[in-house]
């Protein structure tokens, strides 16, 4: 029995549940049609966006920009406060309509997660109908859509997800990847971000079929194992296995690439507040406290500095962990 894999991931998830919990309290627009950012605070123009309505993409804005940018491009973009707790209520939701199904699904984050269809196969006439009824089940009973990445290997369906949005089903099977994937700008592979990017545009490699004909050795002797793995994906290589049952937490971490450079000490602590806000509200929902908080940095050129430091007293409050990151940072 082929193993069928689908990576299912929620469309613009933050933008969507507060779309969601906005319109069950009357209001009248539905904030995923029109200009809105989730993120920030409009009267003080200051924190960062952390979710962008299709209509906001069209201004250029960005996820990960400075919410002053975002109005400078979009003066009457509506801003929307994130509500952590309420997202996390939605992702179990979420969870908790796959498991009815299987239990064999493997959450990778709040809004993501792939979900090993081989052992249900006879419950369907086929993944592409067991897709679209759990697609459209999600929508109706949830309110918000998901995409659905089909194949036989967690990669690929992970790439799959990332076609076309929203409310859609893809496949990528191996036997796709030269005509859907290998045409795509390398940028769009997984695992690649703005750095890896750049180094495999200094090595003449702009598509992710041009990086599948590179020669692995050359790759690794420039980006190291990094090279070999996205190498590896590019080709459809991954012999990775659902995993149900997660390891123990060692830590609880977030990251994020900025969109540009930043420069100054109050960009940075905003980029913080965000990161602290996110780790906090996953500490709450699982019950745990954190004794130690650490920071790391990356720059531009890839040079890598970190510092940690130890709490008095263990905590899961957003404010205590942001003034801990900043001294962090400022140390």
């Amino acid at each position: 029995m082929e193993q069928i894999i689908f990576h299912i991931d929620v469309n613009s998830a933050f933008l969507s549940w507060s779309a969601v919990r906005l319109l069950r309290n009357g209001h009248t627009k539905d904030i995923r049609t029109i200009p809105s950012i989730i993120g920030g605070d409009r009267e003080k123009r200051h924190g960062i966006v952390l979710a962008k309505s299709i209509s906001a993409q069209k201004y250029g804005i960005k996820t990960g920009e400075p919410v002053a940018d975002a109005l400078k491009k979009c003066p009457d973009i509506m801003i929307i406060p994130p509500e952590h707790e309420y997202y996390h209520e939605q992702s179990r939701k979420f969870i908790s309509i796959l498991k009815e199904y299987t239990s064999d699904i493997e959450q990778v984050s709040v809004d993501e997660c792939y979900f090993d269809y081989t052992g249900i196969q006879n419950k369907f006439s086929s993944y592409m109908t067991a897709a679209e009824v759990i697609k459209n089940r999600i929508q109706n009973e949830l309110g918000f859509t998901v995409n659905i990445g089909i194949s036989s290997k967690k990669v690929l369906a992970k790439m799959a997800s990332d076609f076309e949005k929203p409310d859609k089903v893809h496949t990528l099977f191996p036997s796709e990847i030269p005509k859907k994937m290998w045409p795509l700008p390398v940028g769009e592979l997984f695992y690649v971000g703005h750095s890896s990017k750049r180094c495999l545009c200094d090595l003449g490699i702009f598509t992710i079929g041009e990086l599948a004909a590179m020669d692995p050795a050359i790759l690794r002797s420039f980006m190291k194992s990094q090279g070999a793995l996205i190498w590896q994906y590019a080709n459809g290589i991954d012999g990775s296995e659902v995993v149900n049952v997660p390891p123990p937490a060692k830590g609880y971490g977030n990251s994020l690439t900025t969109p540009r450079d930043v420069t100054d000490r109050e960009t940075a602590k905003q980029y913080l507040l965000s990161l602290a806000e996110t780790v906090s509200a996953r500490l709450r929902a699982d019950g745990v406290k954190i004794g130690v908080v650490s920071i790391s940095l990356r720059d531009w050129n890839l040079q890598f500095c970190g510092h940690q430091i130890t709490l008095s007293l263990p905590t899961d409050l957003t404010l205590e962990i942001y003034e801990a990151a900043c001294r962090c940072f400022d140390e």
